[in-house]
């Protein structure tokens, strides 16, 4: 996979795509990471890539040109079309299935943008996608676009340790991860659930479904479609309700 990412602060990235899984990623020539400045592209003799806007109001936007060069400059030796991903907080609420969604394209573009926001233009014209990550409003796109790339590499073949990890992760399957313990088995009084010293495979795997369920019942209920239960489900919701009682 090919990822770029146009910003004004290229310096931003510069720890985030060094470390960790990305940096392994990288390494294991499963992701290209690419940081441009898009100012660079600004035909502006002062460099210039905002203006007021048409109309008046606070603020700067955006000016078209600038990420329409970038682009143009990025996609031109690509049959293909990517996904140009404007991070914006009136986007789409990112989940692990748009990351999942994400992780199968060949080549992802993302705009950070700055300022009181884009020249519409931009959106109608070069975007394919906008994502936000949550109901809040940072500066820039910059924090947004690592979070969302750093979730969708992680997807990617080979990148991570254990292939199963990304299936079995909270939201991967609708629902949230189970518990995890490991050694001691006692510590300070507190003690792993029996079933998982057990050596009983189908135990343990019916354990974690169940605990699964149990911390989304609890945690996030708005995850389950409680009218359309098994009957194991149901089992398991009127056995959580008397341990609450």
């Amino acid at each position: 996979m090919k990822i770029d990412i146009l910003t004004l602060f290229p310096e931003m990235f510069t720890g985030v795509f060094g470390e960790s899984i990305l940096k392994k990623a990288q390494e294991k020539n499963a992701v290209s990471l690419n940081v441009v400045n898009f100012r660079n592209y600004s035909t502006n003799k002062h460099q210039n890539v905002d203006d007021y806007p048409y109309g008046g109001g606070a603020g700067m936007v955006l000016t078209p040109q600038p990420i329409f060069d970038a682009v143009d400059e990025l996609v031109k030796d690509h049959t293909r079309k990517p996904r140009v991903i404007l991070m914006c907080p009136q986007g789409e609420k990112y989940t692990q299935q748009k990351a999942e969604e994400l992780a199968k394209e060949d080549h992802l573009i993302f705009v950070c943008g700055h300022y009181e926001g884009y020249d519409e233009r931009i959106r109608e014209f070069v975007v394919t996608d906008e994502i936000s990550i949550g109901d809040f409003v940072l500066t820039g796109g910059e924090l947004a676009s690592m979070v969302i790339v750093d979730s969708v590499v992680r997807l990617l073949p080979n990148v991570l340790g254990n292939e199963d990890s990304p299936i079995k992760d909270s939201h991967s399957s609708g629902r949230l991860e189970h518990p995890h313990y490991t050694r001691p088995a006692n510590f300070r009084g507190m003690e792993v659930p029996a079933v998982l010293l057990s050596g009983n495979h189908q135990k343990i795997e019916n354990w974690r479904e169940r605990e699964s369920f149990r911390r989304t019942f609890l945690r996030r209920p708005d995850l389950l479609d409680l009218n359309n239960l098994s009957d194991r489900e149901k089992v398991w919701i009127e056995e959580i309700k008397k341990e609450l009682e």
